[in-house]
């Protein structure tokens, strides 16, 4: 396999699993409707950064790490959990809150950087992506990879995620998402809660049956 090939399959792959319905997307549909453009792409720039973090430690052997050390997966698998449920209280309670929504240009950028950064910690949150990451590279990079491949990797998934979700932010923040998103709010805000919180709580499960 080529090293262009090698790249190419990593790349579709990691697209692959952003595409994925969870936490990362619910996050970024949820502010790009909610708030504004400039924030939901604050939230696709949190999300590309969170991928190149776990793309560089799945490079540096945090896979061996997970299966040498299980309970510190475990550990990072419950703090992750809960903050997705904390996430998830906080959509439930603010369901029946009116929102005003800001022109994208009024958006300060103080609060499109804490869109980023609660973005970069829901992506940070699940250790599996981690281990996602790892898995791909195990499979697909040869054992003798060049150099340059382990440089090129992380800024290239950082662009595959940030693109993908960049396009799901400009999706859900025009007229007609944002519209049904306030004549739905209640509902659309505690679905999305519901969903956060469930994927938060299994988590946590999962991180108690693999002590």
């Amino acid at each position: 396999m080529t090293e262009l090939l090698v790249l190419a399959t990593i790349l579709f792959t990691v697209l692959i699993g952003a595409v994925s319905p969870g936490p990362s997307f619910i996050l970024v549909v949820r502010t790009s409707v909610a708030r504004s453009r400039r924030h939901g792409l604050a939230a696709a720039a949190g999300m590309g950064v969170g991928g190149m973090i776990f793309s560089t430690a799945a490079l540096f052997g945090v896979h061996a790490l997970f299966t040498h050390v299980s309970w510190l997966y475990a550990v990072l698998k419950t703090a992750g959990g809960l903050y997705l449920v904390y996430l998830a209280w906080r959509l439930w309670r603010a369901a029946r809150e009116p929102l005003a929504l800001p022109e994208d240009g009024a958006a300060s950028p103080a609060s499109s950087h804490r869109s980023f950064l609660t973005a970069l910690t829901v992506q940070l949150s699940n250790p599996k992506t981690a281990l996602f990451y790892a898995s791909i590279f195990t499979a697909v990079l040869p054992a003798q990879a060049p150099p340059w491949i382990f440089i090129a990797v992380p800024p290239l998934v950082f662009c595959t995620e940030t693109v993908w979700y960049g396009f799901v932010a400009l999706a859900f923040s025009s007229g007609p998402p944002r519209a049904a998103y306030l004549r739905s709010k209640l509902w659309i805000d505690r679905i999305c809660g519901a969903l956060m919180g469930a994927i938060g709580v299994k988590l946590i499960v999962s991180a108690g049956a693999s002590r």
